[in-house]
């Protein structure tokens, strides 16, 4: 991590008595930043400075607020609630572990990162706002209008925060794998008492070339204090978002958590997606999932709390490193075949599964496999046609393809060889012996 948050003109919102406001609590956090590994006086220094940066933040946001009262501003109740989130839920845990950890590295890390991601976040989205500077306010729209203006306010404030000219890739993206995910989860209460949740999918390379970038990082890993401020800078992506779609009447948030892709996927299986958009950045790819309304509820992975911020962190990170195993693509339009083959191998390969030649296309492009076993019987378009569409593409040609077929007679073997893949699996072969071949391949690859 470097040592200080980097500040570009783009945190400047026009109205010089707030900018000055923030250049100066970013200056606070800077010299955070470059004093806590003084071990000698790192405890005293850390009391002191966040006790400067508190009282400091205090009396901005009073200031901020009365400026906002003072020209009438429109968004000025559900600002002053997202400052008093921070100020009555927010400082307090992180004061609260603080004191209760007497200062320790990690917990100053924590405080670090939840407060430089928040007021990235919180500066780039909402305080510009209150100068026209964001996005605007969609109402009353249709269910078509609506999905247009999702699309368009995630693109605005892709661009707000992170500069980054951002495309749809799909807007029915269908929970599919790409790269090394962050998979954040917020889940959120409104006024009908229901349930409404986000989930929020981050290739690694882009939080760590953005924010990272932004915190003076030039590692493409993502380390706690990084992830911390991540995930700060992410709920107010979120709370924007939700001010420019109103009749949702998202109220407060209730729970967050970070998902495994197994978790992620479980989701998608059981609820499907109001709004599902899929983005490339330039960066990176990001995902903006909607679940809602619902009222059942299902806990997924460890609701994260001040107390256990740092320990479900740096686990989510560890579990999350990018896997050594080599990548499966099963291609299947059976769903028991997919459900056999990924048992059979993901102890020692990470599997993905696609049940069309769309679906297979996508996986690929998305999170490029090390080897695909591609069903030869698939209705529509048939193995032969994904193998030719995979070759045609000068990045995917030289990608490993077997195919699966429960055919054996002489004209569908001779047919399978003549297309030259890289193996041939009969269904009907002992599981053992499958799993067998697909070791041998991936043994004489290494030799």
């Amino acid at each position: 991590m470097g040592k200080q948050i980097v500040w570009e003109d783009r945190f400047n919102i026009g109205v010089e008595a707030i900018d000055r406001e923030h250049k100066k609590l970013f200056g606070i956090i800077n010299k955070l930043l470059a004093l806590k590994d003084q071990e000698d006086k790192s405890q005293w220094i850390c009391q002191e400075g966040i006790k400067y940066f508190k009282d400091h933040a205090m009396k901005h946001f009073t200031q901020e607020e009365a400026y906002m009262a003072a020209i009438h501003y429109i968004g000025f109740d559900t600002h002053r609630r997202i400052h008093d989130d921070f100020r009555q839920k927010i400082l307090p845990g992180l004061e609260e572990e603080l004191s209760r950890t007497r200062y320790s590295q990690d917990s100053v890390n924590h405080f670090l990162g939840v407060c430089a991601g928040w007021l990235i976040g919180h500066t780039l989205t909402e305080d510009r706002a209150i100068t026209g500077k964001s996005t605007s306010k969609w109402v009353n729209l249709l269910p078509e209008d609506e999905h247009v203006a999702m699309r368009q306010t995630i693109i605005q404030l892709l661009y707000d925060l992170f500069r980054l000219q951002a495309r749809v890739i799909s807007e029915s993206y269908g929970g599919e794998k790409f790269g090394n995910g962050i998979y954040y989860r917020l889940v959120y209460g409104s006024s009908k008492g229901e349930r409404w949740e986000i989930i929020l999918v981050f290739e690694e390379k882009l939080l760590a070339r953005t924010i990272g970038k932004m915190m003076g990082s030039e590692s493409d890993k993502m380390n706690v204090m990084l992830m911390n401020a991540a995930r700060h800078t992410a709920r107010q992506f979120v709370n924007r978002v939700a001010e420019n779609f109103p009749s949702a009447g998202l109220s407060e948030m209730w729970e967050e958590s970070l998902l495994t892709y197994e978790q992620f996927q479980k989701r998608f299986e059981n609820e499907r997606p109001q709004f599902s958009l899929l983005f490339n950045t330039g960066e990176g790819y990001f995902a903006y999932c909607v679940i809602a309304p619902h009222l059942v509820y299902e806990k997924l992975g460890t609701s994260i709390e001040a107390k256990n911020a740092v320990e479900e962190v740096k686990k989510y990170l560890e579990e999350n490193e990018t896997s050594h195993k080599k990548k499966v693509l099963v291609v299947d339009d059976s769903s028991v075949m997919q459900h056999t083959m990924k048992q059979l191998l993901e102890k020692d390969y990470e599997v993905s599964l696609a049940k069309s030649a769309m679906s297979a296309i996508q996986s690929i492009t998305l999170d490029k496999p090390d080897l695909v076993l591609l069903d030869y019987e698939m209705p529509g378009c048939n193995g032969s046609q994904v193998l030719e569409m995979i070759r045609s593409e000068e990045e995917f040609s030289s990608i490993p393809v077997m195919f699966l077929t429960s055919r054996m007679d002489k004209e569908t073997v001779n047919k399978v060889l003549a297309l030259k893949p890289n193996g041939y699996l009969p269904k009907q072969m002992p599981l053992p012996e499958i799993k067998k071949m697909v070791d041998n391949y991936f043994k004489k690859l290494k030799r």
